[in-house]
């Protein structure tokens, strides 16, 4: 089972700035656990898919969430993106929530479910969506002006679960086009870059053994980032040590050899990196 997705956040962030808001009430954490973390389903047009997710409530206090879809991207770089308007192509209007609004006793879990019916003679290809599970009271802000200035603050949370729904076979194909060291966010770093010639999304799995020019073993991990179809991503791979924890910054050059895996194949490899 996947772990929870947890979410701690202040609905009212007051403690930025008491000496400004002293006397504002304090609203009730949003403490929330949303299990599975993601949804990757099969089916075909015209037939109904059901399923649920589970919400968590870690706070000692009952929390009511309201519940929505809404659109999202995700580019070659990495850079995600919510909208609440529907997206050309957009699949949501497929989707039937279970309700709109939800209360969760203090400590406890409630199961919400949902579902999907692509319309018959849909093409081929995959539906993506997010199911937003958010904090009940309307997102709103504090305004604070001083001296002039504004600001602004966030008054409410949210956890959006990615569904795909992969219709009438749709799937990825993934091949690596380069496996090289390179510069990234100030550092040097281990980059494959892959391509999705498929009609699905597809993650790359797996790891390398890897050994850096001062004899420190370690293994390489690709990212668990998608990689939606017709795009061309460059990954990291991330060192990582015993017991999954985080291994040392490679002194390159790096020797590394093992198996990168995804849904439909897998890529052996035996490298070294300057």
């Amino acid at each position: 089972m996947n772990a929870p997705r947890l979410l701690r956040l202040s609905c009212a962030r007051t403690w930025l700035l008491p000496a400004l808001i002293a006397g504002a009430a304090h609203a009730a954490p949003f403490e929330l656990g949303v299990t599975p973390s993601r949804f990757e389903l099969s089916g075909k047009p015209g037939a109904r898919i059901g399923q649920s997710l589970d919400i968590h409530n870690l706070a000692p206090t009952a929390t009511d969430v309201t519940i929505r879809t809404i659109d999202w991207t995700y580019s070659a770089e990495g850079n995600i993106g919510y909208h609440d308007e529907l997206l050309p192509g957009s699949c949501r209007p497929w989707v039937l929530l279970e309700r709109r609004t939800l209360s969760v006793p203090a400590r406890s879990k409630k199961s919400f479910r949902f579902q999907v019916e692509p319309p018959a003679g849909t093409a081929r290809g995959e539906c993506r969506f997010m199911i937003a599970i958010e904090g009940s009271e309307p997102a709103q802000q504090t305004v604070i002006r001083s001296s002039g200035a504004s600001l602004s603050l966030p008054v409410t949370g949210r956890i959006a679960v990615a569904v795909y729904v992969m219709l009438d076979g749709a799937e990825p194909k993934l091949d690596i086009k380069q496996i090289a060291s390179g510069e990234t966010a100030g550092a040097r770093r281990t980059l494959v870059t892959v391509v999705n010639t498929g009609d699905a999304h597809g993650r790359l799995e797996g790891s390398l053994d890897a050994v850096d020019s001062k004899g420190r073993a370690f293994e390489l991990v690709p990212e668990g980032t998608p990689i939606l179809p017709g795009q061309t991503r460059t990954l990291a791979l991330v060192p990582k040590g015993e017991g999954g924890q985080s291994g040392p910054a490679p002194v390159y050059p790096v020797k590394a050899s093992g198996t990168l895996d995804w849904d439909k194949g897998s890529f052996k490899m035996d490298v070294e990196l300057k």
